[in-house]
């Protein structure tokens, strides 16, 4: 029996990772975090994938409901005004987890309200890009406990 694949989604800017305000996301680039979260899934297929583009996260988010078994989401600023994400989200039967680099929660106000945080099954946020294959490690799980 083959796996079904876990998504990891990105949006918009996350390909400027490693040169985009170093203080808050780090150095690490998008590349690298593909590369741990390929290594965190071990056998598990992943689909990585980043788009400044909100249609091309909606319609990656289709693709996961069609074939995937699990979805980890960084969709950066979309978090917080894309109700098109939202609503492709809400469609998907399996684990969702909303990943974010830096703690939300402790930057400005209008980062504070995440519309993916009501319907992700989990939220991480704040543990740097190493968390990315932290993220993948708890969905794998996640998706295990059924």
């Amino acid at each position: 029996m083959s796996m079904k694949p876990i998504f990891v989604l990105n949006g918009p800017n996350l390909n400027r990772l490693g040169k985009r305000e170093p203080q808050i996301y780090g150095t690490t680039t998008l590349a690298e975090i593909e590369a741990m979260c390929r290594e965190a899934a071990g056998d598990t297929p992943v689909r990585f994938r980043q788009s400044n583009a909100e249609h091309q996260l909606v319609d990656w988010v289709h693709e996961a409901i069609d074939e995937g078994s699990g979805i980890v989401i960084n969709p950066a600023g979309l978090s917080f005004r894309s109700i098109p994400l939202l609503d492709a989200l809400k469609m998907f039967a399996g684990p969702i987890i909303e990943f974010h680099i830096s703690n939300i929660h402790r930057r400005e106000e209008i980062y504070h309200h995440s519309l993916v945080s009501k319907v992700a099954t989990a939220v991480i946020a704040g543990l740097g890009p190493k968390g990315y294959p932290v993220a993948v490690r708890a969905l794998m799980n996640m998706v295990e406990d059924g």
